[in-house]
Protein backbone atom coordinates (compact mmCIF):
# COMPACT_ATOMS: atom_id res chain seq x y z
CA UNK A 1 0.00 0.00 0.00
CA UNK A 2 1.60 3.24 -1.08
CA UNK A 3 1.73 5.46 2.17
CA UNK A 4 2.01 9.64 2.35
CA UNK A 5 2.08 12.01 5.32
CA UNK A 6 -0.53 14.92 5.73
CA UNK A 7 1.10 17.67 7.62
CA UNK A 8 -0.73 21.17 8.55
CA UNK A 9 0.87 24.05 9.75
CA UNK A 10 -0.86 24.91 13.35
CA UNK A 11 -0.14 26.65 16.67
CA UNK A 12 -0.30 29.57 14.85
CA UNK A 13 -1.70 32.03 17.07
CA UNK A 14 -2.10 35.65 17.01
CA UNK A 15 -2.21 37.38 20.56
CA UNK A 16 -3.62 34.58 21.94
CA UNK A 17 -5.94 34.15 19.21
CA UNK A 18 -5.95 30.87 17.04
CA UNK A 19 -5.77 31.31 13.02
CA UNK A 20 -6.98 28.03 12.54
CA UNK A 21 -9.22 25.24 13.96
CA UNK A 22 -6.40 23.15 15.90
CA UNK A 23 -8.61 21.06 17.33
CA UNK A 24 -10.34 19.42 13.74
CA UNK A 25 -7.13 19.48 11.93
CA UNK A 26 -5.22 17.30 14.50
CA UNK A 27 -8.13 14.84 14.22
CA UNK A 28 -7.86 14.89 10.53
CA UNK A 29 -3.76 14.96 9.72
CA UNK A 30 -0.65 12.92 10.49
CA UNK A 31 1.80 15.54 11.24
CA UNK A 32 1.74 19.12 12.96
CA UNK A 33 4.08 21.79 12.17
CA UNK A 34 3.86 23.93 15.12
CA UNK A 35 4.63 27.73 15.18
CA UNK A 36 7.60 28.40 17.79
CA UNK A 37 7.21 31.93 18.46
CA UNK A 38 9.10 33.44 15.41
CA UNK A 39 5.59 34.55 13.62
CA UNK A 40 3.49 33.15 15.99
CA UNK A 41 2.41 31.38 18.91
CA UNK A 42 3.60 31.35 22.42
CA UNK A 43 4.31 29.31 25.36
CA UNK A 44 0.44 28.19 26.41
CA UNK A 45 -0.13 27.57 22.42
CA UNK A 46 2.99 24.96 22.20
CA UNK A 47 1.93 23.47 25.41
CA UNK A 48 -1.69 23.14 23.51
CA UNK A 49 -0.92 21.58 20.49
CA UNK A 50 1.64 19.00 22.39
CA UNK A 51 -1.34 18.09 24.10
CA UNK A 52 -3.06 17.82 21.01
CA UNK A 53 -0.72 15.94 19.65
CA UNK A 54 -0.47 13.48 22.30
CA UNK A 55 -4.13 12.88 22.39
CA UNK A 56 -4.63 12.14 18.31
CA UNK A 57 -1.99 10.71 17.94
CA UNK A 58 -0.11 13.33 15.35
CA UNK A 59 3.85 13.61 15.07
CA UNK A 60 5.05 17.42 15.78
CA UNK A 61 7.24 19.35 13.96
CA UNK A 62 8.99 22.59 14.69
CA UNK A 63 8.42 25.60 12.26
CA UNK A 64 10.10 27.94 12.85
CA UNK A 65 10.99 31.54 10.74
CA UNK A 66 12.50 34.92 11.01
CA UNK A 67 11.54 36.74 14.03
CA UNK A 68 8.62 38.44 12.05
CA UNK A 69 5.37 38.81 14.39
CA UNK A 70 4.36 41.59 12.78
CA UNK A 71 4.12 40.22 9.02
CA UNK A 72 3.52 37.00 9.72
CA UNK A 73 7.08 35.34 9.15
CA UNK A 74 5.93 36.19 5.87
CA UNK A 75 8.77 39.34 4.47
CA UNK A 76 11.86 38.36 4.05
CA UNK A 77 14.44 39.30 6.64
CA UNK A 78 18.22 40.88 5.54
CA UNK A 79 19.25 39.15 8.91
CA UNK A 80 22.97 38.32 9.81
CA UNK A 81 23.35 34.26 9.74
CA UNK A 82 24.61 34.08 13.30
CA UNK A 83 21.65 36.51 14.44
CA UNK A 84 19.42 33.75 12.44
CA UNK A 85 20.76 31.03 13.66
CA UNK A 86 20.76 32.43 17.34
CA UNK A 87 16.87 32.88 16.79
CA UNK A 88 15.94 29.69 15.05
CA UNK A 89 17.63 27.97 18.01
CA UNK A 90 15.98 29.58 20.73
CA UNK A 91 12.47 28.87 18.74
CA UNK A 92 13.39 25.49 18.80
CA UNK A 93 14.43 24.87 22.15
CA UNK A 94 11.12 27.15 23.18
CA UNK A 95 8.47 24.09 21.63
CA UNK A 96 11.14 21.39 23.05
CA UNK A 97 10.46 23.07 26.45
CA UNK A 98 6.97 22.97 26.18
CA UNK A 99 7.30 19.11 25.92
CA UNK A 100 7.20 18.45 22.08
CA UNK A 101 8.66 15.50 20.39
CA UNK A 102 10.06 16.83 17.87
CA UNK A 103 10.03 14.91 15.01
CA UNK A 104 11.00 17.31 11.99
CA UNK A 105 11.65 20.77 10.84
CA UNK A 106 9.98 22.74 8.31
CA UNK A 107 11.18 26.41 8.04
CA UNK A 108 7.58 29.06 8.07
CA UNK A 109 6.75 31.46 5.33
CA UNK A 110 9.83 33.58 3.60
CA UNK A 111 12.24 31.92 5.26
CA UNK A 112 10.67 28.49 3.66
CA UNK A 113 11.41 29.52 0.24
CA UNK A 114 14.72 32.31 1.03
CA UNK A 115 16.48 28.86 2.26
CA UNK A 116 15.76 27.49 -1.24
CA UNK A 117 18.68 29.91 -3.20
CA UNK A 118 20.14 31.89 -0.13
CA UNK A 119 23.01 29.43 0.97
CA UNK A 120 23.65 32.21 4.53
CA UNK A 121 19.97 31.45 5.75
CA UNK A 122 20.00 27.85 4.41
CA UNK A 123 23.17 27.11 6.99
CA UNK A 124 21.58 28.92 9.43
CA UNK A 125 18.45 26.59 9.69
CA UNK A 126 20.44 23.67 9.10
CA UNK A 127 23.26 24.02 11.79
CA UNK A 128 19.89 25.30 14.46
CA UNK A 129 18.74 21.92 13.63
CA UNK A 130 22.08 20.16 13.94
CA UNK A 131 22.31 21.74 17.34
CA UNK A 132 19.26 20.58 18.35
CA UNK A 133 19.48 17.21 17.06
CA UNK A 134 22.83 16.81 18.91
CA UNK A 135 20.78 17.34 22.07
CA UNK A 136 18.14 15.13 21.09
CA UNK A 137 20.59 12.21 19.80
CA UNK A 138 19.06 11.80 16.91
CA UNK A 139 18.97 13.68 13.46
CA UNK A 140 16.20 15.40 12.49
CA UNK A 141 14.61 15.75 9.51
CA UNK A 142 14.16 18.81 7.57
CA UNK A 143 10.83 19.54 5.13
CA UNK A 144 10.75 21.69 2.30
CA UNK A 145 11.30 22.12 -1.35
CA UNK A 146 14.22 21.65 -2.87
CA UNK A 147 17.42 23.58 -3.33
CA UNK A 148 20.30 25.00 -1.11
CA UNK A 149 18.67 24.00 1.97
CA UNK A 150 19.19 20.16 0.77
CA UNK A 151 22.64 20.24 0.19
CA UNK A 152 23.21 22.31 2.98
CA UNK A 153 21.57 19.61 5.20
CA UNK A 154 22.97 16.51 3.50
CA UNK A 155 26.71 18.75 4.65
CA UNK A 156 25.50 18.36 8.36
CA UNK A 157 24.41 15.02 8.03
CA UNK A 158 20.62 15.34 8.43
CA UNK A 159 18.06 14.18 6.45
CA UNK A 160 16.44 16.67 3.77
CA UNK A 161 12.48 15.16 2.73
CA UNK A 162 10.39 16.62 0.45
CA UNK A 163 7.22 18.26 0.58
CA UNK A 164 4.31 19.09 -1.73
CA UNK A 165 1.26 22.08 -1.32
CA UNK A 166 -1.98 20.79 -1.95
CA UNK A 167 -3.88 24.49 -1.51
CA UNK A 168 -1.17 26.83 -3.16
CA UNK A 169 -0.64 26.98 -6.76
CA UNK A 170 2.73 25.98 -8.60
CA UNK A 171 4.90 27.14 -11.10
CA UNK A 172 6.62 24.60 -13.46
CA UNK A 173 9.80 25.95 -12.24
CA UNK A 174 8.48 24.09 -9.13
CA UNK A 175 7.90 27.12 -7.28
CA UNK A 176 4.78 28.70 -5.36
CA UNK A 177 2.95 31.10 -7.14
CA UNK A 178 3.57 34.31 -4.53
CA UNK A 179 0.10 35.36 -2.55
CA UNK A 180 -1.62 37.84 -3.89
CA UNK A 181 -0.62 36.58 -7.59
CA UNK A 182 -3.60 34.75 -9.26
CA UNK A 183 -3.91 31.23 -8.93
CA UNK A 184 -2.00 31.73 -5.36
CA UNK A 185 -4.58 29.87 -3.12
CA UNK A 186 -6.45 26.69 -4.54
CA UNK A 187 -9.88 26.92 -2.90
CA UNK A 188 -11.80 23.83 -5.09
CA UNK A 189 -11.88 21.01 -2.44
CA UNK A 190 -12.32 18.40 -5.23
CA UNK A 191 -9.36 19.58 -6.97
CA UNK A 192 -7.22 19.85 -3.45
CA UNK A 193 -8.20 15.75 -2.61
CA UNK A 194 -7.66 14.88 -6.79
CA UNK A 195 -3.78 17.13 -6.38
CA UNK A 196 -3.63 14.81 -3.30
CA UNK A 197 -4.10 11.63 -4.60
CA UNK A 198 -1.95 12.47 -7.78
CA UNK A 199 0.64 13.52 -5.78
CA UNK A 200 0.72 10.39 -3.42
CA UNK A 201 0.71 7.99 -6.59
CA UNK A 202 3.12 9.79 -9.10
CA UNK A 203 4.51 12.56 -6.93
CA UNK A 204 3.53 15.16 -9.35
CA UNK A 205 1.54 18.40 -9.56
CA UNK A 206 -0.24 20.30 -12.18
CA UNK A 207 1.22 23.78 -12.48
CA UNK A 208 -0.76 26.79 -13.44
CA UNK A 209 0.71 27.02 -17.02
CA UNK A 210 -0.74 23.05 -17.37
CA UNK A 211 3.40 21.58 -17.06
CA UNK A 212 3.80 18.97 -14.74
CA UNK A 213 6.18 19.43 -11.82
CA UNK A 214 7.63 16.45 -10.10
CA UNK A 215 7.86 16.62 -6.53
CA UNK A 216 8.70 13.02 -5.01
CA UNK A 217 6.71 14.42 -1.77
CA UNK A 218 6.56 12.27 1.15
CA UNK A 219 4.56 15.34 3.07
CA UNK A 220 1.86 17.11 1.53
CA UNK A 221 1.10 20.01 3.49
CA UNK A 222 -2.48 22.21 4.18
CA UNK A 223 -2.34 25.53 5.46
CA UNK A 224 -4.45 25.12 8.68
CA UNK A 225 -5.70 28.80 8.18
CA UNK A 226 -6.55 28.68 4.67
CA UNK A 227 -9.90 29.17 3.83
CA UNK A 228 -12.03 26.24 4.22
CA UNK A 229 -8.96 24.06 5.30
CA UNK A 230 -10.89 21.37 7.16
CA UNK A 231 -13.31 20.89 4.54
CA UNK A 232 -10.10 20.27 2.40
CA UNK A 233 -8.64 18.10 5.13
CA UNK A 234 -11.75 15.62 5.41
CA UNK A 235 -11.85 15.21 1.19
CA UNK A 236 -8.04 15.01 0.95
CA UNK A 237 -8.54 11.64 3.52
CA UNK A 238 -11.33 10.37 1.96
CA UNK A 239 -9.78 10.98 -1.49
CA UNK A 240 -7.00 8.84 -0.20
CA UNK A 241 -8.47 6.29 1.47
CA UNK A 242 -10.72 5.26 -1.81
CA UNK A 243 -7.16 5.71 -3.92
CA UNK A 244 -5.58 2.90 -0.99
CA UNK A 245 -3.15 5.47 0.12
CA UNK A 246 -2.70 5.09 3.86
CA UNK A 247 -1.82 8.60 5.69
CA UNK A 248 1.23 7.92 7.84
CA UNK A 249 4.36 10.42 8.81
CA UNK A 250 7.42 9.21 7.54
CA UNK A 251 9.63 10.09 10.65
Amino acid sequence: MAAIDLNADLGETVDGVPTADDDAMFALISSASIACGGHAGDVEAMRAAVERATRTGVAIGAHPSYPDRAGFGRTRLAMAEAHLRASLADQLRALAAAGADIRYVKPHGALYHAVRGEAAHARAVVDAVAELSVALGRALPILGLDGVIAAEAARAGLPFLPEAFLDRGYRSDGTLVPRGEAGALLRDVQQVAARAVGLARDGVVEAVDGRLVVTGAVSLCLHGDSPGAVEMARAVRVALDAAGVEIAPPW
